[in-house]
């Protein structure tokens, strides 16, 4: 037994979801670009620098796609509930990303989305009066299954996709945890404890959490044993994804994986120090490896990304503006 105090959580004062506002509902969700727009705004941008970078990423997530090679998709929070989900929805229904990796906020902004159809909250006022996170719905649910998870052995990830599709929550069309569920797609989750708002959940067990994170970090690596081709998409995660990209893909390259031909890209608003070592340059120093840095903002710069991907698909002919 410990010699330091803890927090009581069963002391803490919950509220229903109902009761707590939030910024984003499912009615402003992203809907998937038009492939032949996506390839007239591409065609109309300028051949160099971060323009010329994206062409070339777009190019290389094709024939990575045509020659089966994995497409991963690393996500963090923001990513999701600044409601871009159904593009990436559209790329995993066409079969082009073969596996989601997300951390622990981009599940939970996932499964409201899911469940009760807005996310969100503004994090400065909740935390001045102390109601923060403090949802019943939320943390119920995803620590119920994850205590289920553990029992079944299965992974994070997995086990709250099936949830969501055996409740038929009301909108799991744009969940990305249940369109995975649903096609049979690997989508892990990575957690670390202490970082989300579920964790203070009195019904929080954290051995639960940490065995089904651990299984969904193996089943990455196994994924990342085919790296030779893969591309490895890592948006809006400055740390956690980075970290476990890089753990995840040491296991594979000791497993006899190749780095060959690997691309890596890192989407986010900034850029930062994890994302460009861990993800962008160590991976890539390999034959014909390559490695991107793209920056922008997620709710433009993912919808133009994956449009352009599926016109490139569906070929549009569209003329360079000049």
């Amino acid at each position: 037994m410990s010699r330091h105090r803890e927090a009581d959580l069963s002391k803490l004062h919950r509220l229903a979801v109902a009761d707590r506002p939030t910024k984003v509902s499912v009615a402003e969700l992203a809907r998937p670009l038009e492939p032949a727009a996506a390839a007239a705004l591409l065609a109309s941008l300028p051949d160099v620098l971060a323009a010329r970078d994206l062409r070339e990423l777009v190019a290389r997530t094709v024939a990575a796609h045509r020659a089966g090679r994995p497409i991963v998709l690393l996500l963090g929070g923001h990513v999701v509930k600044v409601g871009v989900a159904p593009c990436w929805i559209e790329l995993l229904q066409r079969g082009v990303v073969t596996h989601v990796a997300m951390n622990g906020a981009a599940a939970i902004h996932d499964v409201e989305l899911a469940r009760m159809g807005r996310t969100s909250e503004d994090v400065e006022a909740h935390l001045q009066s102390g109601s923060f996170g403090m949802v019943d719905e939320t943390g119920a649910f995803m620590n119920r299954v994850a205590i289920e998870a553990a029992r079944d052995r299965l992974g994070l990830g997995e086990a709250w996709g099936e949830a969501l599709e055996a409740e038929q929550a009301p909108h799991r069309d744009v969940s990305l945890l249940a369109r995975a569920a649903r096609l049979g797609v690997p989508c892990t989750v990575h957690v670390a404890l202490g970082t989300d708002t579920i964790h203070y959940d009195p019904a929080c067990d954290g051995a639960a959490l940490g065995e089904g994170s651990l299984r969904d970090f193996r089943m990455l690596a196994a994924t990342l044993a085919e790296a030779r081709g893969a591309v490895v998409l890592n948006v809006g995660s400055a740390v956690l994804m980075p970290e476990v990209f890089l753990k995840a893909l040491a296991v594979a390259r000791n497993l006899g994986a190749s780095l060959e031909d690997l691309t890596t890209v890192n989407m986010d608003q900034l850029q930062h120090y994890r994302p460009r070592v861990n993800v962008v340059e160590r991976p890539t120093r390999s034959p014909g490896a390559r490695g991107y840095s793209l920056t922008g903002h997620h709710e433009i710069l993912t919808p133009l990304y994956c449009g352009a991907v599926l016109a490139e698909l569906a070929p549009v002919q569209i003329a360079r503006s000049r």
